[in-house]
């Protein structure tokens, strides 16, 4: 004698939708956050497949691929240590940008798209007003402090993006060295005088000669002294 089904297919069916993944703009940028640190790259195809719903449903949330990456670039500078106490202005401030530095690089794929988006949501402005806070309090004006802060989170992506590339291009036996140390002295010879400072110093030492250099720029050109 067959068994009885408790349920209808009616109530079958209307479980399943239950339990389906509540569709949300949040839900969408944790799916799309997912993909691109695990696959490098996001689909809003496949992301509509994971949240099981149709890629159209996802535009009642997000207007498009380039709004969606914005916050999920966003998403991911949650990571960023801000706000601490300890040390000088300046101290602060480097700190901020090696922890920006380091959130960008723990993703190949993350820091790329860094390059070509601009991150929109409440981590990018948390960002935004304690690099404000402290370039104010090195006396810094807000018109200069305000065109400063995208200088200096323009440099740490760039450097996070350099090194998403995969092997440092700079490295001693790199293509850049092969070809610096390759230029004939006849006709680059400001550049074979210099080869060994070019590609003298370490990641760290470059990384902390470029803020210095921004910073005593920002500085001066506030008409302030960088220490």
């Amino acid at each position: 004698m067959p068994q009885h089904d408790p349920f209808s297919a009616a109530e079958v069916e209307s479980r399943r939708r239950a339990a389906k993944p509540l569709l949300s703009r949040e839900a969408i940028v944790e799916e799309a956050l997912r993909q691109i640190t695990s696959d490098g790259v996001m689909s809003l195809r496949k992301i509509a497949k994971a949240l099981d719903t149709g890629p159209a449903s996802l535009y009642a949330y997000v207007n498009d691929v380039g709004e969606l990456q914005a916050l999920v670039l966003d998403r991911v500078l949650e990571a960023v240590e801000v706000g601490r106490t300890e040390g000088t202005w300046r101290d602060r401030l480097e700190r901020l940008l090696r922890s920006y530095t380091e959130v960008l690089m723990s993703s190949p794929a993350v820091a790329l798209m860094a390059i070509r988006t601009t991150a929109v949501g409440p981590n990018a402005l948390r960002i935004a007003e304690n690099l404000l806070g402290l370039l104010a309090e090195a006396g810094a004006d807000r018109a200069n402090a305000a065109w400063a802060i995208d200088m200096l989170t323009m440099f740490v992506t760039a450097v996070a993006a350099e090194h998403a590339q995969g092997p440092d291009p700079g490295a001693p036996d790199g293509p850049i060295a092969q070809a610096i140390n390759r230029a004939p002295a006849d006709e680059y010879p400001r550049v074979h005088a210099a080869r060994t400072e070019i590609m003298s110093g370490t990641g760290e030492e470059r990384f902390a000669w470029s803020i210095d250099v921004l910073l005593r720029g920002i500085l001066s050109r506030a008409g302030l002294s960088p220490h």
